[in-house]
């Protein structure tokens, strides 16, 4: 028998209804299945929803569908922002979250190679101009709510750039900017805006790390809890900016 998690904690405050992107895997996934566990309303933005591992949020998409709702979503293509808006509210009638978790990782340096331009466009695209879509798709929605977030894994390498990488944290700070522009546009509409900025994380972007191991970096299961907490604070006390360091940084 499936074990769901099918009503909120008794301690839990008001579930809210989250679009969450990139929760096929990695960060996103741990996120959304702590905010199933916490009581929360999922609407899941996922490229190939066919491809969903086995797991609470595929067994609580076929037996809880007023729980967590399944929607193609590819970060590239701002009509699929828009799409994934709309059937969300058509599904829920609200929206009150939004978290950032699809993005892409490229080693592309200052003094790239003829032709690395298509992957410099395309990692821009997905991690600057996919959360500004859809965040603009749902900001209405946001706003309507009264008491809105909107989390973003940003990274620290949009607060610092290490080695040679260019393209990336580049693409990061320019995100960090966007987190910036939403508190500021939001403030007044009491949408509060955190951007998560950790260090190495153990998923498959990091499994080339040598230097450091797994069991060392920051786990996705950490940030799925700090996300939980962020979605129980008021409006008085959210934090904008969470730097986590799995390692000293100078």
């Amino acid at each position: 028998m499936p074990h769901l998690p099918l009503e909120p904690p008794p301690a839990m405050d008001q579930p809210r209804t989250l679009l969450i992107s990139g929760a096929g895997r990695g960060i996103g996934r741990s996120i959304a299945e702590r905010a199933l566990a916490e009581g929360h309303r999922l609407s899941l933005g996922v490229r190939d929803p066919s491809g969903l591992p086995e797991g609470p949020l595929i067994e609580a998409v076929r037996l809880r569908p007023d729980r967590v709702f399944l929607h193609p979503y590819d970060a590239r293509e701002p009509r699929q922002a828009r799409d994934w808006v709309e059937a969300t509210l058509a599904h829920f009638g609200a929206i009150d979250g939004l978290i950032h978790c699809a993005g892409v990782f490229s080693r592309v340096g200052l003094l790239f190679e003829p032709g690395q331009e298509r992957e410099i466009d395309d990692l821009w695209r997905v991690n600057l101009m996919g959360p500004w879509w859809l965040t603009r798709a749902a900001w209405p929605a946001l706003v309507a709510s009264g008491d809105g977030r909107v989390i973003t894994l940003v990274s620290m390498s949009g607060q610092r750039v290490k080695g040679s990488l260019a393209a990336y944290p580049c693409s990061k700070f320019a995100l960090m900017g966007l987190c910036q522009s939403m508190r500021n546009e939001g403030w007044n509409a009491g949408i509060r805006v955190t951007a998560i900025c950790p260090g190495w994380v153990n998923t498959s972007m990091a499994s080339q790390v040598k230097a450091l191991a797994a069991e060392a970096m920051t786990q996705p299961e950490d940030l799925a809890t700090l996300t939980a907490q962020l979605l129980r604070l008021p409006a008085s006390a959210v934090p904008f900016e969470l730097k986590i360091n799995c390692q000293l940084e100078t």
